[in-house]
């Protein structure tokens, strides 16, 4: 079994080495046959020098794509490279490389094609508060599109099989996480966690969260986008619903003044009325369309 492990990078330097170093040391344990593939995210630092001195092939962006788009070139690279098991783990050292061959485990024994190392499940030093609440809210939401229990939908920590790499296409430029585990269940591929340790990142800052403000917003729109792309019903059924409510209420208002007065004076509103109602009907229709469409 030839394991292949990736990694995306953006400015880690300072940590990148190690991480390598790492896992040269837990792969050479269990004796596996292995390669590291870091792929560079267009870092203006030394990471791509730090990754190849350290023993990986390296694989550099032009400029900073971000990583949706950093994971699908990961994607096409492992796939050239022809791996049986793909590991994919983060460049900041919060994961620990020992670990590795307990995601790998399910998959050799034929348990698993997409294992998730989850933190939620594991131990966690360390995660900001409005973090750890985005990623909980992100599993929910995740486990009742695909119908499973996941706790930990956002990790960065995961392994899967070559057949998977092949048959799941990441088609979001906002995030792989979840459209993994979603495009996983539907392609009727096995999905496990298995608990992992999260520490206390070791250099500079999280750029994932520098703006707390800024990251809870992406975080409800990345939900939104979600609902919006796997569940279409309920996100277009659910706005118009909301439509059909407002303009119920107004309707209401009209028909009470129509009752006591004999007759109605507020032409504006009983515009505004039919255009609320017509409009969630048709927000609705669409969403029917959509879900027969997916």
């Amino acid at each position: 079994m030839r394991v292949l492990v990736t990694i995306p990078a953006y400015n880690e330097e300072r940590t990148i080495g190690s991480v390598i170093k790492g896992i040269h040391k837990a792969m050479r344990k269990r004796r596996y046959r292995y390669e590291i593939l870091v792929v560079d995210d267009g870092s203006t630092d030394g990471t791509a020098e730090a990754a190849r001195k350290a023993g990986a092939v390296v694989h550099s962006h032009p400029y900073n794509y971000g990583l949706a788009e950093t994971f699908r070139t990961e994607m096409e690279k492992v796939l050239e490279r022809k791996g049986d098991v793909i590991v994919h783990i983060d460049a900041d050292g919060q994961y620990r490389a020992e670990e590795i061959p307990k995601l790998i485990e399910p998959i050799r024994k034929g348990e698993a094609d997409l294992v998730l190392g989850s933190r939620f499940a594991g131990t966690i030093e360390e995660m900001p508060f409005i973090k750890r609440m985005g990623n909980r809210l992100f599993s929910r939401v995740i486990s009742g599109i695909a119908r499973i229990k996941v706790t930990d939908a956002q990790t960065g920590f995961r392994a899967f099989t070559r057949e998977f790499a092949e048959k799941v296409k990441i088609k979001s430029r906002h995030t792989y996480t979840q459209e993994m585990i979603i495009r996983a269940v539907r392609e009727k591929f096995r999905v496990a966690e298995v608990p992992v340790y999260f520490g206390k990142r070791k250099s500079g800052r999280s750029r994932l969260i520098s703006n707390p403000f800024g990251y809870a917003v992406r975080a409800w729109i990345n939900i939104f986008r979600v609902y919006r792309d796997y569940e279409p019903l309920k996100f277009f059924g659910g706005i118009g619903l909301a439509f059909l409510t407002v303009g119920f209420v107004f309707g209401l208002y009209l028909t009470y003044l129509f009752i006591v007065q004999g007759f109605i004076n507020k032409t504006p509103t009983l515009i505004l009325t039919m255009l609320l109602i017509t409009t969630g009907i048709q927000i609705i229709l669409f969403g029917f369309l959509a879900d027969k469409g997916e």
